[in-house]
């Protein structure tokens, strides 16, 4: 059963994302798929440009030639998509709204959500599907963990 984390209350949830991948790719060794909006995804993208030369990660949308899906570390996917039909299976960050299509292949997800109200909302809908069908949720809470 896919393994659950939700990190919620992230006062820069994007920020957090690619340090999160950046940690999971270059500390662990792990192949992530990230799914988002397009502005997310843009933003993700050009964060994971910036990283400097020692910790910068390979990256690739989902829609790039299949070989290069295959060989990038982390590929960046739209929301809506079924990421369960990549090639990666260790670890799938959510950034977008909705529950990930095909989530359940995946041996861990990451369910980040802002301290914004209107992410809070939709966040705790997909915590309820999550805990519906008997997925243990670690929670990881940023306004405890800062205070």
């Amino acid at each position: 059963m896919t393994e659950i984390g939700f990190h919620f209350n992230a006062p820069d949830k994007l920020n957090y994302a690619c340090r999160l991948v950046r940690k999971a790719v270059n500390a662990r060794g792990l192949r992530v798929v990230v799914v988002g909006d397009a502005e997310a995804l843009d933003v993700v993208d050009a964060a994971l440009w910036q990283l400097s030369p020692v910790d910068f990660v390979a990256h690739c949308r989902s829609d790039a030639q299949p070989h290069v899906v295959a060989r990038s570390p982390v590929i960046l996917s739209s929301e809506g998509a079924d990421a369960a039909s990549l090639p990666h299976r260790e670890m799938l960050v959510n950034l977008g709204l909705e529950v990930p299509v095909g989530f359940e292949r995946f041996e861990r997800l990451i369910d980040i959500v802002s301290d914004e109200a209107n992410d809070r909302q939709v966040g705790r809908s997909r915590w309820r599907h999550y805990a519906d069908r008997g997925y243990t949720i670690q929670p990881h809470d940023f306004a405890r963990s800062a205070s």
